[in-house]
């Protein structure tokens, strides 16, 4: 019974979903930690950026805004395409990109080079995600929930580790110390070709056509407003969490009058709670039910956002891990819940909620952004505390057999 239930929204059949395929598992992860990596150095030099060119709050908003929507807005589509036509080395491809945009941003001396090494970065992520999402489904033997945390946790390793690098090696080397992270493009790219290899020669022969598009339990228009409703908390969690990487930095110089690399080593800190948090909300997930995992890992946070623009700095710190590692736990319960609720339609899902975080996130950037320039970087930390009790409408969605 076991082995029916986790085939039925895989392409069918593999004989490696059997079991969980650790080694690709462990390899995919560690490439979206390079690949992650990479973005984070993005925020983490924000402040550089600012010094150097000069820019206000609404232009450091706009780069955000360029590098997430080109993360954002190709990934449904290629997502959709590789369904149908699944490309092993598109990941490849995708660190090309990164690798361009990493050297170009170290190179770049105007705003508007600026916007174009990071939408490179943007597009090289966009390729990423989808196919890789695919590829930790597969790997996952059935345990899904498990599969996603951990390819997740590999992402929000990296963008842990990117503010630590960035403090580490580009606040004293300046902004052409961004040249050693093109070692994280390159050597995700010998990794990806790897994982290419496997995918293409154990996996792709045996695929067969996907399975239906919508969940025959519940029909069609409760998927799409079910869709609806998870992309609604998609916007609750990652508008907080734009606030939180393109911000805090500032935030906590502005309050605390902390230096950058002191700020740096906070947002590390708090990047670092993500990581953990979102490991935790997968198994949780496959054990208790997705739902309930959603719903605890957004309200449950609103409690701590609420107090963090009112506390010290050491109870900051302790707050921001808090909301870490709750507010984190929601992303990969989200991505499986939606999977079963459409299955086989692995690459669409996950191009979609991971670009729409991007966008989400992006946009949600460059709202707040501009909102720091017409009243202050802690006003807006005290509106985005509101953000998480869009939590509840997690109380529509409808109950799923292992979600």
């Amino acid at each position: 019974m076991m082995n029916k239930s986790i085939t039925q929204p895989l392409p069918t059949p593999i004989p490696q979903s059997q079991k969980t395929v650790y080694p690709i598992l462990f390899a995919i992860s560690f490439a979206h930690l390079l690949n992650d990596t990479m973005q984070a150095v993005i925020a983490s030099i924000y402040p550089m950026l600012k010094v150097n060119f000069h820019l206000s709050f609404s232009q450091i908003g706009l780069v955000t805004l360029c590098y997430q929507l080109t993360a954002s807005m190709l990934q449904p589509f290629i997502g959709l395409y590789t369904d149908k036509n699944p490309k092993p080395y598109s990941i490849v491809a995708g660190m090309a990109f990164s690798l361009v945009g990493i050297v170009s941003l170290a190179w770049a001396n105007s705003f508007g080079l600026v916007l174009i090494a990071v939408a490179l970065i943007g597009i090289g992520s966009s390729i990423f995600h989808p196919e890789s999402s695919r590829i930790a489904h597969l790997s996952s033997g059935g345990k899904r929930g498990f599969a996603q945390s951990f390819f997740q946790l590999g992402g929000n390793s990296g963008s842990a580790l990117g503010p630590l690098l960035a403090a580490l090696i580009v606040a004293p080397l300046g902004q052409h110390g961004i040249m050693w992270f093109a070692v994280a493009a390159i050597l995700g790219g010998l990794l990806a070709f790897n994982i290419g290899k496997w995918y293409k020669g154990s996996v792709l022969p045996k695929t067969t056509k996907t399975a239906s598009s919508a969940n025959p339990l519940i029909g069609r228009n409760k998927v799409v407003f079910s869709l609806v409703i998870l992309l609604v908390l998609i916007f609750s969690k990652y508008v907080y969490l734009a606030g939180m990487t393109s911000y805090y930095t500032f935030f906590l110089m502005n309050k605390f009058g902390l230096g950058i690399q002191d700020a740096q080593i906070q947002l590390f800190i708090f990047s670092s709670a993500v990581a953990i948090g979102t490991l935790a909300g997968g198994p949780l997930g496959d054990r208790f039910g997705r739902k309930y995992v959603i719903w605890i890992s957004i309200l449950g946070a609103a409690p701590f956002t609420m107090l963090l623009p009112y506390a010290n700095l050491f109870w900051t710190t302790i707050l921001s891990v808090c909301i870490g590692l709750i507010i984190s736990s929601a992303f990969s319960a989200i991505v499986v819940y939606a999977q079963e609720l459409v299955p086989g339609k692995v690459g669409l899902i996950g191009g979609l909620f991971f670009g729409l975080s991007f966008g989400m996130g992006g946009l949600g950037s460059a709202l707040l952004g501009s909102l720091a320039d017409q009243t202050s970087i802690i006003y807006v930390f005290q509106l985005c505390a509101f953000l998480p009790l869009i939590g509840i409408i997690t109380s529509l969605l409808p109950k799923l057999k292992n979600a």
